[in-house]
């Protein structure tokens, strides 16, 4: 019934704008035992509806203990996952549409908002013209992806394809035989502070972990070693074996570490090996033009992804994914049964995206990155960014003014990574208390060795008050643990 759709989103709305409205007042990482939000729900499914009151009253009596809250502006844990009123507008327009985007002919509207809001966040990003849909004049471009942990598979598999089909003519690549004996020698590289999604990618391709290369970073600024990575490539290519993939990273999650792009460009392309820049996190912040240094090399990229989900205000899921040339992606990706074709697609004149990823379907999510970039402008989307970035300068100065503490690298964005000088468990003690306490939530990592704090500012909610408090805090609790 329409008119009890309409009351119910009121209702709805209500209890998002309430729980924004209240949200400092939860503590910041869920406090629930583990199966203490199974035993609030029943075990059979209910015969007979509820009204949508009473079902949004047990939700908000089941799901709030029961979540850690992510726009807490306390929340520092991981990277963040930005959420904003008019991304969620967005989802709330798409979700009501229910459009199903897997074809062009299945929703127009989908892919081609979809193909411009991609050219709208290369030009944002100042990416090379080989990465736009209309610049490159349709042999590049970008699609969105649910994460960059699927950036990075459809990447791999692209650069697979690429390479196999460049050693072998089609008809020896019906002969699995040569198809299996190329496959088995494709080596792929990165450096040990690489995301983890990689090492996933690898396992779903079928590229055992024998062939996928982790290279030793540098230890002062944990960025990969291009001379390291040289001498390992070129060791397997003298032993016969194809290195086909090599993926650098411009804000490691450990420590935002950026890798030199440039170089190992350079080194990729003497050899035809694809080179995939992952920006997830950092990528963002290439919206300012003071921050674009950040993705110089990146021109010489086959692949480039960032998640407008983490620090752009776009509610998850929404990866960013650039290619030079689709060929490789759709060659490798492309089925097409009989109840898929049509005549736009066998025009060629269209895009169809499920040839871009994974499943078959696809969810309308341009409609929140284009309600998002519409409603903040570049430039508000540049403020939100440095006034992250400025909070974590001044967290920096309070930490190197502290004779207690030391920074484990260098702060990069608005990530800091710091620890008590002193033993390991130390650090582990004041990150458990801290958060213990529910007035933050903090993770760890592990460089050089230590046991080292992550604290990420990136919260749409964050004020610079809220970091003063939370250094105060940590301060404090410090003070307790040592005594």
């Amino acid at each position: 019934d329409i008119e009890e759709f309409r009351k119910a989103g009121y209702a709805t709305v209500d209890f998002i704008c309430q729980y924004y409205q209240q949200i400092r007042e939860f503590p910041v990482q869920s406090t629930v035992n583990p199966g203490d939000v199974t035993q609030t729900i029943p075990i059979e499914p209910p015969q007979d509806g509820d009204s949508w009151d009473v079902i949004l009253k047990d939700i908000e009596r089941i799901v709030l203990p029961g979540i850690t809250h992510w726009q807490h502006p306390n929340f520092y844990a991981f990277f963040p996952a930005n959420a904003s009123f008019p991304a969620m507008l967005g989802d709330m327009i798409s979700a009501g549409l229910g459009v199903q985007g897997m074809l062009w002919i299945t929703s127009p509207a989908c892919t081609e908002m979809e193909t411009v809001m991609m050219d709208w966040l290369a030009s944002m990003l100042n990416l090379p013209d080989e990465f736009s849909h209309r610049k490159s004049g349709g042999v590049g471009g970008g699609v969105i992806q649910g994460t960059a942990s699927e950036a990075i598979l459809v990447s791999l598999v692209a650069a697979r394809t690429r390479m196999v089909n460049g050693l072998l003519d089609a008809q020896q690549r019906q002969d699995a035989d040569q198809t299996n004996a190329i496959s088995n020698k494709l080596v792929a590289y990165a450096s040990d502070q690489t995301h983890s999604s990689l090492k996933k990618a690898c396992m779903i391709a079928g590229i055992p972990d024998s062939h996928l290369r982790t290279i030793v970073t540098q230890d002062t600024n944990y960025s990969i070693s291009i001379d390291r990575l040289k001498f390992q490539l070129e060791k397997d290519l003298a032993a016969g074996l194809i290195p086909f993939f090599v993926c650098g990273t411009v804000g490691t999650t450990s420590s935002t570490a950026i890798d030199p792009i440039s170089q190992i460009g350079d080194l990729c392309r003497s050899h035809g090996v694809w080179f995939h820049v992952d920006a997830a996190y950092a990528g963002s912040a290439c919206i300012c033009p003071e921050f674009q240094h950040l993705l110089l090399g990146v021109e010489k990229a086959d692949s480039f992804n960032m998640n407008p989900h983490k620090w752009m205000l776009v509610n998850f899921d929404c990866s960013a994914l650039w290619l030079k040339s689709k060929k490789s992606l759709i060659d490798a990706l492309s089925v097409t049964p009989e109840y898929l074709k049509n005549k736009s697609s066998d025009s060629s004149a269209v895009i169809d995206y499920r040839d871009w990823q994974i499943p078959l379907g696809r969810r309308f999510r341009a409609l929140k990155l284009y309600s998002t970039i519409r409603t903040y402008g570049i430039h508000g989307l540049q403020k939100h960014i440095r006034g992250h970035v400025e909070m974590a300068t001044e967290m920096e100065r309070w930490i190197k003014d502290d004779d207690r503490f030391e920074m484990v690298g260098d702060r990069c964005l608005a990530l800091l990574c710091f620890r008590l000088k002193g033993q390991d468990g130390i650090n582990q003690k004041l990150m458990d208390a801290l958060n213990k306490t529910g007035k933050m939530y903090l993770t760890h990592t592990v460089l050089d060795g230590k046991h080292t704090l992550r604290f990420s500012i990136g919260s749409a909610t964050t004020t610079m008050e809220d970091v003063k408090q939370s250094w105060h805090t940590i301060q404090n609790i410090a003070t307790q643990i040592s005594q």
